[in-house]
């Protein structure tokens, strides 16, 4: 099953794929009446449990027949996908972690070292846009503004302190994120000297993957049922439809598994909570001469059996 989020003049609704069409659990329930009883938001639904996400299921099969789903086309509450604006399928996580130097080949390009155990840092909730939207090259920064497509973990259920051995267990599913950054404060880090030096260097490189609109997501959370093996997945990150990151989850430092255990024994997890897991090689910086993102450009992110993570670039 897909959710999706549906941009509404007024805040965004839940949604769910029906083959090519999305149906907005908010404008269905006196046709499907059990949707009267789902929250609002992925996240919402997720806190309620299985049984929650049972009758999502349930509703969206109920919406495919034909009895149903010509009834919810005339009401609007079934749309084909070109009629609706995605708004990210989880707009409003309690948080974004997100992991880094997690592909071999990334840190290769990078000339940087294979760490012994995951590093991450917290990405900005109000970073968040959705697929379509527009990234906005910061005034302060808008010269060296790259791409991370990264495939993305989904919690969804409330999670702290477990082994490698149960920590899949309370994944929701899956969905891509763009990570991304100014590298305006690359090279600053391995310049930096000393003691503090390296630290606030590396703090301000964290601080250029914040700006408003740097954290696109979409097009859809793919429940993990429909995406069983997490470190069997094909990744490629496009700039203006050429290939840029090209790449398989087979290559991380730390699968997913790994990294739920490893962050659970500091965090508690909630559902909703958005792990990220890493950029692969094919970034920006990292190409010879390095390429950067530009006004008019269109960056466009593909997991198999995820989908297409689409934003054009404007000036800010």
């Amino acid at each position: 099953m897909k959710f999706i989020g549906i941009q509404k003049r007024h805040g965004t609704s839940l949604g769910v794929l029906v083959g090519n069409e999305a149906l907005d659990l908010s404008a269905c329930g006196d046709i499907l009446p059990a949707a009267l009883e789902l929250p609002p938001s992925l996240r919402g639904l997720l806190e309620i449990g299985d049984t929650a996400l049972a009758a999502a299921r349930k509703i969206a099969d109920e919406a495919a027949k034909p009895s149903a789903s010509e009834r919810l086309r005339a009401k609007g509450a079934l749309t084909a996908l070109d009629k609706i604006t995605l708004a990210a399928p989880v707009p409003e996580p309690g948080m974004i972690l997100s992991c880094g130097m997690n592909y071999h080949e990334h840190l290769k390009e990078m000339n940087t070292p294979v760490p012994d155990k995951p590093t991450a840092f917290y990405k900005s909730i109000t970073a968040i846009i959705g697929p379509g939207v527009p990234i906005v090259l910061p005034k302060k920064a808008p010269d060296m503004v790259d791409w991370e497509g990264e495939f993305s973990v989904v919690i969804g259920k409330r999670c702290y302190s477990v082994s490698e051995a149960e920590a899949m267990k309370y994944v929701a599913g899956y969905t891509i994120v763009n990570d991304v950054s100014a590298r305006d404060w690359v090279a600053p880090i391995f310049a930096a000297k000393g003691i503090m030096g390296p630290i606030h260097a590396w703090e301000h490189n964290l601080l250029g993957k914040q700006f408003p609109t740097f954290c696109p997501m979409g097009p859809v959370m793919v429940t993990a049922d429909e995406l069983p093996n997490p470190d069997d997945v094909s990744l490629t990150t496009t700039l203006n439809g050429k290939v840029m990151q090209s790449a398989h989850t087979s290559d991380f430092v730390f699968n997913v598994a790994k990294l739920i255990a490893y962050y659970s024994q500091f965090y508690l997890l909630r559902p909703g909570d958005v792990i990220t897991t890493g950029s692969p090689s094919g970034v920006g910086y990292g190409h010879n001469p390095k390429v950067f993102m530009r006004p008019g450009d269109t960056i466009a992110v593909e997991v198999k059996g995820v989908g297409v993570l689409s934003n054009p670039v404007v000036a800010g």
